[in-house]
């Protein structure tokens, strides 16, 4: 199954973003990523920008073993549930799509998500 992910963080951004990567790389090893992008917070009062990034990979994995993993690598990123009520993301891994189907078509609207997949199709017919 092919899964396409959006990885962002607005707290270190360079280095959650970094972590996770190093991560996914390690469990996924034909993960590749879109360019970063940097958005305004959506519905948040914290001014802090985030840093957004898509990724695509090729897996047996099922749908919830995915999920369980990217939580898993939240978790590991030291993100607490205590942080949502200060606005602070240090990782959240949210899984777009697995093959065709759409996860999280709320996100598909986003202009960074569009680009980032535009980007991902782009790398793909590079491979």
């Amino acid at each position: 199954m092919i899964y396409t992910i959006c990885l962002g963080s607005n707290e270190r951004r360079a280095y959650y973003l970094d972590f996770a990567r190093k991560r996914l790389a390690s469990l996924f090893p034909e993960i590749y990523f879109s360019p970063v992008e940097e958005t305004k917070p959506l519905n948040m009062s914290r001014p802090a920008l985030f840093a957004n990034q898509l990724a695509r990979f090729s897996s047996d994995y099922t749908q919830l073993e995915v999920e369980a993993v990217l939580k898993r690598i939240e978790q590991e990123a030291g993100r607490l549930p205590e942080d949502k009520e200060q606005e602070i993301v240090k990782l959240d891994l949210d899984l777009l799509l697995c093959g065709d189907c759409v996860c999280r078509p709320q996100d598909m609207e986003r202009d960074y998500i569009r680009r980032g997949l535009a980007s991902l199709d782009a790398e793909e017919s590079r491979r």
